[in-house]
């Protein structure tokens, strides 16, 4: 190991460590032990509505909205691209577009944390016991406390990847849920013991993860080879005769990137109603997760939140137009438009696929718990997470080992 990936390692853990202390630091101005005392003998209500707005978050802490905001802010202004010709042409500006791109997501997130944190101080203030003085101070320390929390998060993330080893979102996200799992595993084997689950739901339960895991991983690592066939040319003195080439593209192309926009616009859905209908309404228990209608309004979200994301990233037209300038094309496809056109019927099924995938993967684990009864604490979106963090960090520690030491 060089001294330069060790520092880059050091860096990575201590920016980590650095966010889990933060998770831990009480909001002003709230009272933990009776929001603790909500979130067990609650399961709607305010406690969902700030379940739902934190990405899960069980503590009232300053990093208690998590960095999903700024997640949300950065694919909107990505899709944003896609109607804005002005922002297209940023995003096409090399460094300094991509500057530009980020700056503009900054202040984005700044606008839905402090939405979102508004609608949480509004709804504990609503929870008798739970806030130590109510009033107009409350909410702005606690807006100004959960934005600046988030903002600080995403400067985090950008240090530990660009001084630091892996994609710093996808680290933050890892270290929220993995440290979650070790309890999560107890409270489940404490139900187990409780109900007195027999063997053979136990070895059931046990292949059950281990399939979704394994489906999971192989989903990941899949890849649809087009074939591309480059024209013969000449380049200098060496000529290259026609050459066989494959366009690799993931079977789930937009990573969880969807998983986490469907939960922020769901963040927000519940947020609003809670607000306008009350925040113990039927309409909010209407809204719970693992409801009904939560659950298919989170899948739609999640296969549509794919389709617009993919379109976003793997432009059809703009991939055909470089695919030409290259000299390339499919054996049995035209250039141009036809490509374009080609391009985007795969990309269109690919997305689907990928949208139905993330969508039971995520909703699978809430079934099974909610329904079926069966105590899987280990849900789709926390293995999504690590799945992916762990194979993005095993390619960079791989990358980072075969390239050439300075001398």
């Amino acid at each position: 190991m060089t001294s330069d990936l060790a520092g880059r390692i050091a860096l990575t853990i201590g920016a980590l460590l650095l966010f889990r202390l933060g998770s831990y630091i009480p909001l002003p101005g709230v009272n933990p032990e009776a929001w603790e005392i909500l979130t067990r003998s609650q399961g709607g209500g305010v406690a969902a509505i700030f379940g739902a707005s934190s990405g899960g978050a069980k503590r009232l802490a300053i990093f208690a909205l998590g960095i999903i905001p700024y997640v949300s802010a950065a694919v909107l202004v990505q899709l944003a691209t896609i109607f804005s010709s002005r922002l297209r042409a940023t995003a096409r500006d090399g460094e300094r577009g991509r500057t530009v791109l980020v700056r503009y997501a900054r202040y984005l997130a700044a606008l839905l944390a402090a939405a979102q944190a508004f609608g949480v101080a509004n709804a504990l203030e609503h929870v008798s016991g739970v806030v130590t003085i109510p009033g107009s101070l409350f909410i702005v320390s606690t807006v100004i406390t959960l934005t600046g929390g988030t903002l600080f998060l995403a400067w985090l993330a950008e240090q530990i990847t660009a001084r630091g080893i892996g994609n710093g979102i996808a680290l933050i996200l890892f270290a929220s849920v993995v440290t979650d799992i070790p309890a999560a595993l107890a409270y489940a084997i404490e139900l187990m013991r409780q109900y007195r689950t027999s063997g053979t739901q136990v070895v059931a339960l046990v292949l059950i993860m281990i399939a979704v895991t394994a489906g999971v991983l192989a989903m990941e690592l899949a890849r649809r080879k087009l074939p591309i066939l480059y024209s013969a040319r000449q380049v200098g003195l060496r000529i290259f005769d026609e050459q066989l080439s494959y366009l690799s593209m993931k079977l789930n192309p937009a990573g969880i990137v969807p998983v986490l926009l469907a939960s922020f616009v769901m963040s927000i859905l519940v947020a609003v109603v809670g607000f306008f209908t009350g925040f113990d309404s039927r309409w909010v228990e209407q809204l719970r997760p693992a409801g009904p209608v939560y659950l298919i309004l989170c899948a739609l979200l999640i296969i549509f939140c794919t389709f617009f994301y993919t379109a976003s990233v793997l432009d059809p037209e703009e991939s055909a137009d470089k695919l030409k300038a290259l000299g390339g094309r499919f054996e049995t496809i035209e250039p141009g438009e036809p490509t374009a056109a080609y391009l985007d019927q795969v990309v269109s099924r690919t997305a689907l696929l990928g949208g139905i995938y993330l969508a039971l993967v995520c909703l699978l684990p809430e079934v099974l718990i909610h329904y079926a009864y069966v105590p899987v604490y280990f849900g789709g979106t926390v293995l999504l997470i690590v799945v992916c963090t762990i194979l993005d960090l095993t390619t960079e520690f791989r990358l980072m080992n075969s390239a050439p030491v300075r001398s």
